[in-house]
């Protein structure tokens, strides 16, 4: 005991022993806490992560999403204006349609 009826308790050392313990408990339990609660607050099986949140080495399942929707994403973040989102969505559906066949050679 710290200080027990007057005797001994190693004096400031003492005290400087108990607040940092005190300090280094506290540390731990909120670590603990909010390493807890990061765990059990994602979703999926094994905590594979939040829908929306994109991980290095992260990959959706199902087929990779097609140029359009890239697009409108790009387009709905601001990331490209509005005169370039519809000059590149008409290329992207022009070369949908494929090459124009070459004219055939006249006999």
């Amino acid at each position: 005991m710290l200080f027990w009826y007057g005797h001994g308790g190693g004096g400031g050392w003492g005290w400087f022993a108990a607040m940092v313990g005190m300090v280094l408990f506290w540390a731990l339990v909120i670590t603990v806490g909010a390493l807890a609660f990061r765990a059990l607050s994602r979703s999926g099986p094994a905590g594979e992560g939040e829908p929306g949140r994109r991980h290095p080495g992260w990959h959706p399942a199902g087929p990779p999403p097609d140029a359009e929707r890239i697009l409108a994403e790009r387009y709905a973040r601001g990331e490209i204006e509005d005169e370039e989102y519809q000059r590149r969505l008409a290329v992207l559906r022009s070369s949908r349609a494929g090459p124009a066949a070459p004219d055939a050679p006249k006999p």
